[in-house]
């Protein structure tokens, strides 16, 4: 399956904001910025790709939903400002070598500064904006219906002030990009919204904009503001809609479960009557039986069993319920007895193997021993010198959807050969018939060799390798299982050996999967793209044979890289879909973009990586950068939160930009 679109497209380059137009590229690590998006303008339309730069500084509140009429009008765009005094600056922790999630709040920084011209079309941000909106239900006060209304006694001023420090601050220096906090005069533990008593907790129903489902939020705090309105403050729950896979939610081959919603940090501040009711959620374990899980969820309006964070377009679990276990087996190291973790890998599209041989070679250093088990790629020529290099993996040289057909096949034969009683293969027929002449067209099997399913100029079904007794390896023929039928001894054999060799992956014997399943049907050089469906294209088609192999064998990791495109053609449907499809078989997921020169490459090379991570595993952070790199582009606007950098608050030092002089430099002159 070659592969396209490898090398980056003609990106925006990214530049000092002060710099003339004609300034080239700038050498600096990439960073994020954020999200958070103003409402679309009608003066110009949103651009296809977001530039790299820093991730604004902290000290804006989230700004998903606010109350009606209180919406702050737009800035104008800024350039971002260079501090002025160097002491402000804060260097990276030395230790600090992985991308963290920020909290939601850093997510909403910079919004002010986003430009009210710069326009989006539908589906460009992150996250999308809502509004809560008060009830419109009428209240008749002559019939007994009261307004909104806080219940008991204020919290204790002392009380309030620890908790909710930031809505009693008064005049606190605030920079002018800043959204402040809305102040507080008092807060109360509940309210009364059209005659239900709400505490804080209670998950409930909130007024939702016009053709908008109602939104879901767990009740933080209710005061009553500066401005003598009473608020409430919600912590969000987002159904599958509402997040990054909300196009890829329809697609026949997964569903996602209608009652499961994930939970966020994000919090906002709207009107008490835009309460409309109490709603039903619980916390369900992710690694719960699936019996005892549907007969809970059976019982509740709503379940959670995850987290969603923009940044990174993250699933994951409750940090309280995250496991430290990493799951995978130990060995005793041969030279001084201590336990060393070793796991398994299944490397798809795997060419020669250079993205499995960097993984083990990357996890030696973290105390992990991870060995290529098995490797699949349609070139053989690549197949040959993988197996050179990695003798003993077990490489095969077919398609993908073939490879999963034989794993199927093998689990069947596996069952009857190795884990079933049955005696009825125990005395084979052949070795009755030694003595017999053979007839014109009859051959004695001496061997099976290998298995395969289909292949080139062969029928699908399972095939064996066959070696003919009398005959040498020239004569070695593929036959399909039907031609051997009376040899259910050799079969059993062959099967026998190769389950104790484990030469084909069963489900659950697989720690990490790793591939780039290749997507020639969003190339800019492919003239008819399908934008509606690109599923629909027959060259899209292995994004879902590589999702339906990890559906089958169920890995402990799964790890995805592709090009960027997956991201930008189509509103970035292919990479909703691969997050959508791990999503729906309870995997934690993590999408990021890095930049092979932030780690010490001569080119800028943007590509995506997906981890996928089962619920009982400690879902992988992404390295951030170690090198300046000549920046050369930027990431698709819905995605600039998945872009692997530094916040701009963070000033790391990074080693030089390395360009092709530093690479060839060294070559002989002739």
């Amino acid at each position: 399956h070659p592969r396209s679109g490898h090398s980056p497209g003609t990106l925006a380059a990214a530049r000092d904001p002060m710099a003339p137009p004609s300034s080239p590229p700038s050498a600096a690590a990439p960073a994020r910025s954020s999200s958070r998006k103003r409402s679309a303008s009608a003066k110009a339309a949103a651009p296809e790709e977001a530039t790299v730069t820093k991730r604004p500084r902290k000290g804006t509140t989230s700004g998903k939903k606010k109350p009606a009429g209180k919406k702050k009008q737009q800035k104008a765009t800024k350039a971002p400002r260079e501090k002025k005094a160097k002491a402000e600056e804060r260097p990276a922790p030395e230790d600090e070598v992985c991308a963290e999630e920020p909290d939601e709040e850093e997510l909403a920084l910079g919004e002010e500064d986003e430009s009210s011209a710069s326009g989006e079309q539908e589906g460009q941000a992150a996250a999308k904006r809502r509004v809560a909106q008060p009830s419109k239900k009428a209240r008749n006060v002559a019939a007994g219906d009261k307004e909104p209304e806080f219940l008991g006694e204020p919290v204790p001023a002392d009380e309030a002030r620890a908790k909710w420090p930031q809505r009693y601050q008064r005049g606190a220096p605030k920079r002018p990009e800043d959204e402040e906090d809305m102040k507080a005069r008092v807060h109360y533990r509940s309210a009364m919204v059209d005659g239900v008593v709400y505490a804080l907790g209670d998950d409930v129903y909130v007024m939702a904009g016009e053709n908008e489902a109602d939104y879901i939020g767990r009740i933080t705090e209710f005061f009553e503001g500066v401005d003598k309105t009473s608020y409430f403050t919600c912590r969000w729950y987002f159904r599958p809609e509402d997040t990054v896979i909300s196009r890829a939610k329809f697609v026949n081959d997964h569903t996602h479960d209608p009652k499961r919603v994930f939970l966020s940090e994000e919090k906002n501040d709207n009107p008490l009557d835009c309460i409309i009711s109490k709603v039903k959620i619980i916390h369900v374990d992710p690694n719960m039986d699936p019996a005892a899980k549907a007969k809970l969820v059976a019982r509740t309006d709503l379940y959670y069993d995850m987290s969603y964070t923009v940044a990174y377009s993250t699933f994951a679990n409750i940090p309280s319920d995250t496991t430290e276990n990493s799951g995978i087996s130990t060995d005793a190291d041969s030279e001084n007895g201590a336990p060393v973790k070793t796991a398994s890998l299944l490397d798809l599209y795997s060419g020669c193997g250079g993205m499995s041989t960097g993984l083990c070679l990357g996890s030696a250093l973290a105390g992990l021993k991870l060995e290529t088990k098995w490797a699949v790629d349609l070139n053989s020529f690549a197949c040959k010198s993988l197996k050179y290099n990695h003798p003993k993996t077990e490489v095969r040289n077919e398609k993908a959807e073939d490879f999963l057909a034989l794993l199927k096949e093998w689990a069947i034969l596996c069952d009857k050969y190795v884990h079933s009683n049955d005696s009825d293969v125990a005395e084979p027929v052949e070795e009755e018939e030694d003595d017999e002449p053979l007839g014109k067209d009859e051959f004695v099997v001496e061997k099976l060799l290998e298995i395969c399913y289909g292949g080139t100029g062969r029928k699908n079904g399972i095939h064996f390798k066959v070696q003919w007794k009398g005959y040498g390896p020239e004569e070695d023929t593929w036959e399909p299982i039907e031609n051997l039928s009376d040899c259910p001894l050799k079969i059993k054999e062959f099967v026998q050996e190769g389950y104790r060799r484990n030469i084909l992956p069963q489900p659950g014997q697989v720690d990490v999967i790793c591939g780039g399943p290749p997507c020639q049907g969003i190339s800019g050089f492919n003239r008819f793209r399908n934008r509606d469906n690109p599923l629909e294209d027959e060259k899209n088609q292995q994004m879902v044979t590589y999702m339906d192999i990890v559906s089958y064998l169920q890995p402990k990791f799964v790890l995805m890289e592709n090009v960027v495109d997956i991201l930008k053609f189509a509103d970035g449907y292919l990479g909703r879909y691969a997050l959508s499809r791990l999503v729906s078989l309870n995997y934690q997921a993590r999408l990021g973009m890095m930049v092979a020169g932030c780690y010490g490459l001569p080119q800028f090379r943007m590509r995506v990586f997906l981890w996928g991570a089962l619920p009982t595993m400690v879902l992988p952070k992404y390295p951030l950068p170690t090198h300046d790199v000549v920046v050369r582009g930027g990431a698709p606007n819905a995605f600039s939160q998945s872009i692997v950098a530094y916040d701009e608050t963070q000033r790391p030092t990074l080693k030089k930009a390395l360009l092709l002089g530093d690479a060839i430099s060294d070559l002989p002159k002739r």
